[in-house]
């Protein structure tokens, strides 16, 4: 075991079962002791039951995925609930131009995303193509000077730029210590990060070092089956804090984001694509929404008027429900 400073350098030659049992011995704390821990919602419906509320204030949450797996969806909902709830959103964009992002998000249904970018609740940072090396040690710095304590939710998307840019582990390691360290001083951030190769290897430097120096670890990943392939979350690491151990199946609903789907009774299947289900959820939810901001309620009946049966084939709609006001219960 080498040493850099006061911090321990681990050799990165583990299986990924080898990760997950290292990963959970530093982690594990006593039953209960999650009771302190100050929680934030997701905005994800299904996910903070299985964060024992949410994720950590002030905390680096690392999101893994190959492309296509929902890395940015899960990030930006999380910015989203953020600004519903009146906190800033700050977007780091590593590759991606800020007109994509806006782009994307609008497809998968943020409508409003504009309102927030021109009352400037939400701010885009794009340092793609910036010396990355710089932008840590440097600018970042600076602005984080400027938004210390303004409890804002930030993502930065994805990590793998700054680990390709720099061969050399310490170096890696040494720049992305520094980048957790200063943006927890503005809020809590989730950070998307790119997997490549092997479906669900997590052994590499790529991966390794920023899953060992977050305070929690979602995978997002694909499993297929011989005719569909679905997608899969499973929690791997939430410092301090109690979490679900199961691997969860889940969707990505235009509007809605990431659902993740019950474990429990499914929805019945519907052969016939009518607009019946979201009537029925509208119906459900009209009378239960009136605490939730209204922008959220505005938000969530766009999004019923757009889609149909077929989007909610197999939910539990009770279920899909009691998620929905879990995640606005603050």
């Amino acid at each position: 075991m080498k040493k850099m400073g006061d911090f321990a350098f681990i050799k990165i030659d583990f299986k990924v079962e080898r990760i997950k049992r290292t990963l959970y011995e530093c982690t594990y704390v006593q039953k209960g002791a999650s009771s302190y821990m100050d929680k934030i919602k997701t905005g994800l419906i299904g996910l903070n039951s299985l964060l024992n509320g949410g994720i950590n204030r002030n905390s680096i949450t690392v999101v893994i995925g190959a492309a296509g797996s929902g890395k940015t969806t899960f990030a930006t909902q999380f910015l989203r609930r953020g600004l519903e709830r009146g906190n800033d959103g700050l977007f780091i964009s590593l590759d991606e131009n800020k007109e994509q992002l806006i782009t994307e998000a609008r497809e998968m249904g943020w409508y409003n995303i504009s309102d927030h970018i021109e009352s400037e609740s939400l701010i885009f940072i794009d340092a793609n193509g910036k010396n990355f090396s710089e932008f840590v040690r440097e600018e970042l710095p600076n602005f984080v000077a400027e938004w210390a304590g303004s409890n804002t939710r930030i993502v930065i998307d994805p990590l793998t730029p700054i680990i390709w840019a720099n061969e050399d582990r310490y170096t890696q390691r040494e720049l992305l210590m520094l980048l957790f360290k200063e943006i927890k001083k503005i809020g809590t951030s989730v950070c998307t990060l790119e997997e490549h190769g092997i479906s669900g290897d997590l052994s590499g430097s790529e991966t390794f070092i920023p899953m060992y120096l977050s305070d929690s670890i979602v995978h997002l990943r694909f499993v297929r089956n011989d005719s569909f392939t679905q997608r899969q979350m499973e929690i791997l690491k939430c410092r301090n804090s109690k979490h679900s151990n199961r691997s969860h199946f889940f969707r990505i609903i235009k509007g809605f984001g990431i659902v993740i789907e019950s474990n429990g009774k499914k929805g019945i299947k519907k052969e016939i694509t009518t607009k019946n289900i979201p009537k029925i959820l509208e119906a459900d939810l009209e009378d239960r929404l009136s605490g939730i901001p209204s922008s959220a309620k505005e938000r969530i009946q766009q999004s019923l008027a757009r889609l149909d049966d077929k989007d909610f084939e197999n939910i539990n709609l009770t279920y899909l429900i009691d998620r929905i006001l879990e995640d606005y219960s603050d």
